[in-house]
């Protein structure tokens, strides 16, 4: 049961999906997700898992539900375990109704290539996914990978999340969902490229060890993100939307 912190009142599950969509699809936009304990862990034992929820959970399928594509880094990839990205046959189905895909596209970062082509993360992909890489990755693996998704060269020695984020938008993919890890979204944050941050806070306290959401190069400018909302579980979790630019 999640509920509106400003009134109070229980929301179905149409209202939870209008509560996170986007006025005008056709304005480019990238929405991160993530969940973190209450004293600002990213990971418990190193997964997210042990932070989440099934309300999360659920959250993160409407997330991708409404995305076009997902972006995710190669290691979070690994970590994770991510299969083939597909949808529930409810999300799917609500997909169709508005004369979308049935499945947003998967999309995975990396400078260096450390992909198997015969990952079930390519095989068992119900949409070709999309290697962003840049020129000095390793020959033979581009040629490999290219066999089973299409491979994006966004810069020279490191991948210019700016050339890859405008070439999805050229693709059509214009409302981008990144599930991680801390690398890329702290990149992506250094970009100024994060319009919106969808967290989900944990009633847990994970204590010392953990990393943060964002990782990387510290941080030379600070990036404001205005509160959209707030909705809460009764078992203490709490889902903000942070954003710009809704209007």
């Amino acid at each position: 049961m999640i509920r509106n912190c400003a009134v109070g009142a229980e929301l179905t599950e149409d209202e939870l999906i209008a509560a996170y969509t986007v006025p005008d699809r056709s304005v480019p936009r990238l929405r991160a997700n993530f969940v973190t304990s209450l004293d600002g862990a990213v990971t418990l034992e190193g997964l997210s898992g042990g932070l989440s929820s099934k309300d999360d959970q659920s959250m993160l399928g409407r997330l991708r539900m409404l995305a076009d594509v997902v972006l995710v880094g190669a290691g979070t990839l690994r970590a994770e375990g991510y299969g083939g990205l597909r949808l529930g046959a409810k999300r799917r189905g609500w997909r169709n109704e508005q004369g979308w895909p049935e499945n947003p596209t998967l999309a995975v970062v990396s400078a260096r290539l450390e992909l198997a082509a015969d990952s079930t993360v390519f095989t068992e992909a119900p949409v070709r996914p999309i290697v962003i890489t840049c020129a000095s990755s390793p020959d033979h693996q581009r040629e490999a990978l290219a066999e089973v998704a299409d491979v994006m060269i966004c810069g020279d020695e490191t991948v210019d999340l700016n050339q890859a984020v405008a070439g999805l938008v050229e693709r059509g993919l214009s409302q981008i969902l990144c599930e991680g890890g801390p690398h890329l979204l702290g990149a992506l944050t250094g970009a100024d490229l994060v319009d919106e941050l969808c967290l989900t806070v944990s009633p847990l306290l994970a204590g010392p060890g953990a990393r943060r959401i964002t990782d990387g190069l510290a941080a030379t400018e600070a990036r404001s993100l205005p509160l959209l909302q707030v909705l809460a579980t009764d078992d203490g979790f709490l889902f903000l939307r942070h954003g710009r630019g809704l209007g």
